[in-house]
């Protein structure tokens, strides 16, 4: 094309290239996967969160209960999974914005390291969660620490349904830290 045909606003006429439908693709793949996310963090936090049962022992005489508060490494569980989710939410304009200017490489190296993070807090909220689960689940025969799954079966498939939701949330920060990292290096 000629260059007054550029300037005098043909340029519209020009062919995209491939490589321009794949990135645009992959950021709008990166926007679905990012309210995947969301959703995936925020029940696993409000699953969490609200997970409580009672028992009642000898016709009421004694009552116990266990909810998510009595386990430390639960309640750092909610507190990431929220944070993971506020974040989520917060870098959904700045994946829109790729899709505007898609040479924007700065934007997206920001998005990748604060994806890591998020990973980083993400994996080690959910394998804390994890452990204190398989204790819950099983219990430790070498520390006299009995399974407290047998008696409390609700708070436990809850609390492992609330672990699933932010594995899941874990293997679509991976996706998205491999998507974003292919989109800058063809950049």
């Amino acid at each position: 094309m000629k260059a007054s045909q550029i300037e005098t606003g043909e340029a519209s006429m020009i062919p995209k290239s491939p490589a321009a439908g794949i990135s645009r693709g992959m950021t709008i793949l990166d926007i679905i996967l990012r309210f995947v996310a969301i959703a995936s963090t925020l029940a696993a936090a409000v699953v969490m969160a609200t997970s409580d049962q009672q028992l009642q022992f000898f016709t009421q005489v004694a009552i116990f209960n266990v909810e998510y508060e009595d386990f430390s490494t639960l309640r750092y569980f909610v507190v990431i999974n929220s944070i993971a989710c506020a974040y989520f939410a917060l870098t959904i304009p700045l994946a829109i914005m790729q899709i505007a200017r898609s040479a924007a490489k700065q934007s997206r190296a920001l998005l990748i390291i604060m994806d890591t993070v998020t990973l980083g807090l993400l994996m080690s909220a959910a394998s804390a969660a994890a452990a204190i689960l398989f204790l819950a689940h099983n219990g430790n025969n070498s520390a006299n620490w009995n399974s407290i799954c047998n008696q409390f079966t609700d708070f436990c498939h809850r609390a492992s349904g609330s672990l699933i939701g932010s594995f899941i949330a874990i293997v679509i920060l991976m996706l998205l830290i491999f998507m974003s990292t292919a989109a800058l290096v063809r950049s």
